[in-house]
């Protein structure tokens, strides 16, 4: 009889066996988890062609995708966020996003505000595998000063584009939309993104960009975009300029006549430093290009990956908190539903190391709703509480990050960012994973800050 290991040892092997999936190479690979967030490594391929003023735009999207989680893979889900202000459509006008001729899977009904498509795959996709679906796609911009809208003579397509949702541990992620903050949630995937529109236009775009001519009159714009969360682009006559700053970033600006002059001066000056000082300070700005698209009358700012878009005024605008997102939320992301603090208040703090704004007793801890509110508080929370996400998000929270760094000292803080940026490049963070890099880094027992900071 073969003697039989001890019950320690025995379960130590169990344990490890558990962690391993021989495959036919003979090679051990760890599996993987059933909730890890999926689907990743998706490809999006679109064409659109654009009317005369790029206000409609249609035609084909294809999403390639794996299932990156343990069990079979059922469906998917497409976010059209474009969806998000009007919902299904007002007063008889149809949605500002449609999505048909739906292949490689069923299409069900919009939910969510018409902000959420299911699509039935033919079979359950097993981990591991890939497939594609694909669909007709239509976009009107609506006539609203908008991050998805319009002013003047020019067009903001910022999250117009249908994009896969999350799947993880949780769940699917099909939260309603948000007109104050944001509720977008992405993995990261590759764009080949091609849009046909008049020539008189001009059209920045996420990603490396490229243009040639096309039908008389019209010229092709071709983007070319990796490990990015989303695509977003613009179009009208703008006035360009193409900058290079001394770390190798290519800056392309893009005004609306009317914008004044040394609003745009700044943003490009400041644009191009923020770009480095940021590489510096959180790793190399990974795209190559970065498009500043600035009106004179956009509200404030929104981030995209490699394209901002800025109200800008003789004063100035909000270039950098805009580029401080490319690395919050675009390189690190996060779920801006759930943890909207991730991306807003390290943006700001961003914003305020870079002009040295001064941060000495700025943390008010009587300035809050209710005893229940915290900086880590959701969406749903501070929908709860209107008046507040401003205030705290934008306004506490970078002054928490600043008494971060005075608790565990300079250095250390500029130790922390990069680690934790290192460690999620392209990935999702959450506020525990920020909290255990700190933690890692000093000797200090952080818990006491986490609590009066109400960083849960």
């Amino acid at each position: 009889m073969t003697a039989l290991p001890s019950t320690g040892l025995r379960r130590r092997l169990v344990a490890l066996l558990s962690l391993l999936v021989i495959v036919g190479s003979g090679v051990a690979e760890a599996a993987p988890e059933a909730t890890a967030a999926t689907p990743d490594r998706a490809r999006y391929d679109v064409t659109l062609r654009a009317d005369s003023d790029g206000s409609h735009w249609s035609g084909r999207e294809r999403v390639s995708f794996r299932n990156a989680s343990g069990q079979p893979l059922r469906e998917v889900y497409l976010r059209l966020w474009g969806n998000g202000e009007d919902g299904c459509g007002t007063s008889g006008s149809p949605s500002a996003v449609t999505v048909s001729r739906v292949r490689g899977g069923t299409a069900g009904p919009l939910g969510v505000g018409c902000t959420a498509l299911r699509i039935t795959l033919p079979r359950p996709l097993e981990s591991g595998r890939r497939t594609t679906v694909s669909f007709d796609v239509s976009l009107t911009v609506p006539s609203r000063n908008n991050r998805f809208g319009s002013e003047g003579a020019f067009r903001f397509l910022g999250n117009a584009l249908p994009v896969l949702a999350v799947h993880d541990a949780t769940g699917w992620h099909l939260d309603p939309y948000v007109s104050t903050g944001e509720s977008f949630y992405a993995l990261t995937g590759d764009f080949q993104v091609t849009l046909d529109h008049p020539s008189r236009l001009r059209v920045p775009a996420t990603g490396r960009t490229s243009t040639r001519p096309g039908e008389p009159g019209r010229t092709l714009t071709h983007s070319d975009a990796r490990r990015v969360r989303d695509f977003a682009w613009a179009a009208g006559p703008f006035r360009t300029a193409e900058d290079t700053t001394p770390g190798g970033v290519r800056i392309r600006s893009y005004w609306a006549p009317g914008t004044p002059a040394k609003g745009v001066r700044m943003a490009r000056r400041d644009g191009a430093a923020a770009v480095d000082q940021f590489s510096a300070e959180f790793g190399d700005y990974p795209y190559g290009e970065l498009d500043l698209v600035m009106t004179p009358q956009f509200g404030g700012g929104m981030e995209y990956p490699g394209l901002v878009l800025l109200g800008t005024t003789e004063e100035g605008n909000a270039v950098v908190h805009e580029v401080a997102h490319q690395w919050w939320y675009g390189i690190v992301g996060n779920d801006e539903y759930r943890t909207p603090w991730l991306d807003e208040s390290f943006a700001q703090y961003a914003n305020g190391r870079f002009y040295g704004w001064d941060t000495l007793d700025c943390w008010d801890p009587e300035g809050w709703p209710d005893e229940d509110a915290a900086l880590t508080s959701s969406m749903a929370d501070w929908s709860r509480r209107p008046g507040w996400f401003q205030r705290v998000v934008y306004g506490s929270g970078p002054c928490a990050l600043a008494d971060l760094e005075r608790t565990v000292g300079a250095a250390t803080m500029a130790r922390v960012l990069k680690r934790y940026a290192a460690d999620h490049w392209y990935g999702v963070a959450t506020t525990a994973d920020f909290k255990k890099t700190a933690q890692s880094m000093t000797d200090k027992d952080l818990t006491p800050f986490w609590e009066s900071h109400r960083i849960r």
